[in-house]
């Protein structure tokens, strides 16, 4: 089946899809996006992933292509369009094209390009990487200071998924000044004597909103919670730890850098945390 995208306000075949060369998404990574994920054929956290990209476009003095309304009426016929019933939609702003290539923004009157697109991952939920667990090597984090801003600045990133894969891993967790501030497309967290730790929020890492619910359900269930400074030493010798992210939810990590964490399977509270994200995450799915 021919996937369906929307481009500026066409709803196209993948094939037919076409942004300028211009574009400065393409030219300077002058974009932001959103991954909003798809349970049951409807969308998870939709709102929270709304009220980011306008934070985002905000920061970098973008115009917003349109309403919050249209952006969810958008959403929603991707994922009928394409059948999606567990899988993701990705949502991409740039500053659009004025005609050429020029380090000054164009004028304020340039529209932005609104590029969007699904992707099916049958069995999302049930994931048997999550049942695993991931394994993750620490590396330098040499990326710019506005990581809080969801840009398509992801060089780095993608470079340091490919260093844990050479290593035999599945991901990296970044380290500067001696402290982790994320993975490199999620959110890190460790667990020692029942106690979750994270870095707090700031221009260090994104402001996820997997996050944001994953620490307040954790709340609900009388889980105890820091939000702090932690390094790389201290998470190898926690009982457990994981990550968050829209497209993997709650992911347990059972090894850093080669050292085993509590018996190398995922831990009871990533577990628990991974089943009540999505027990109540369906249950507000729009």
């Amino acid at each position: 089946m021919t996937r369906t995208v929307y481009v500026n306000g066409e709803y196209l075949p993948e094939g037919e899809a076409k942004v300028s060369i211009f574009d400065r998404g393409f030219l300077f990574a002058d974009a932001v996006y959103e991954v909003t994920s798809v349970l049951d054929g409807k969308l998870i956290d939709f709102d929270g992933h709304a009220v980011r990209l306008e934070r985002s476009l905000k920061e970098l003095d973008m115009a917003s292509p349109c309403s919050k309304e249209e952006l969810l009426e958008i959403h929603r016929k991707l994922v009928e369009l394409n059948g999606i019933e567990e899988g993701l939609v990705y949502l991409q702003v740039t500053r659009g094209s004025d005609g050429d290539r020029d380090f000054v923004f164009p004028s304020a009157d340039t529209p932005p390009s609104l590029v969007l697109f699904t992707q099916n991952k049958p069995g999302l939920a049930d994931s048997p990487a999550a049942q695993k667990g991931a394994k993750v090597i620490s590396i330098d984090d040499i990326r710019w200071g506005r990581r809080d801003i969801k840009t398509v600045q992801l060089l780095y990133p993608s470079m340091g998924k490919m260093m844990a894969k050479k290593a035999g891993c599945d991901d990296a967790w970044l380290v500067e000044d001696g402290y982790v501030t994320e993975g490199t497309s999620n959110n890190a967290y460790y667990v020692k004597n029942g106690k979750i730790v994270t870095r707090p929020l700031s221009n260090d890492i994104l402001h996820g909103i997997t996050r944001a619910a994953v620490l307040r359900l954790a709340a609900e269930a009388q889980m105890e919670i820091e939000e702090r400074l932690f390094t790389i030493e201290e998470a190898k010798e926690a009982d457990e730890a994981f990550t968050t992210s829209a497209s993997a939810f709650v992911m347990p990590v059972v090894e850093i850098d080669g050292v085993q964490l509590g018996d190398g399977t995922p831990g009871p509270i990533a577990k628990r945390l991974r089943e009540i994200y999505l027990e109540e995450s369906r249950k507000k799915a729009v």
